[in-house]
């Protein structure tokens, strides 16, 4: 498996794909199939039966998973960045490539 630089709570901006240029917060990553789930993009409609939480069923919106390749982070000030990882004392941490800041 390989090492994913995206975390949930990032960040991210979508750099390829039909949602190109849209941005938003991760909230889950599913790290065997690296992809992850952007809030608000690559939003799909579902059908859904009737049941104890929705007891007319019908169609609902949720964002589908998004192959990590096609995400890219973002640093404070909005711009996309690469991730690279320094020690700091003796913790391991992530930084910006860009503005060498840490994430």
């Amino acid at each position: 498996m390989t090492k994913l630089k995206i975390k949930s709570g990032d960040t991210v901006k979508v750099i390829a794909g039909d949602h190109k240029g849209a941005e938003g917060k991760v909230l889950e990553v599913l790290r065997d199939k690296n992809k992850a789930i952007v809030e608000g993009i690559n939003l799909v409609k579902k059908h859904t039966k009737p049941n104890a939480q929705n007891p007319q069923g019908g169609i609902v919106e949720k964002e589908a998973a998004i192959h990590i390749s096609n995400l890219s982070l973002l640093t404070k000030k909005g711009e996309t960045t690469r991730v690279g990882y320094k020690m700091e004392g003796d913790k391991k941490v992530r930084f910006s490539k860009k503005s060498n800041e840490v994430i």
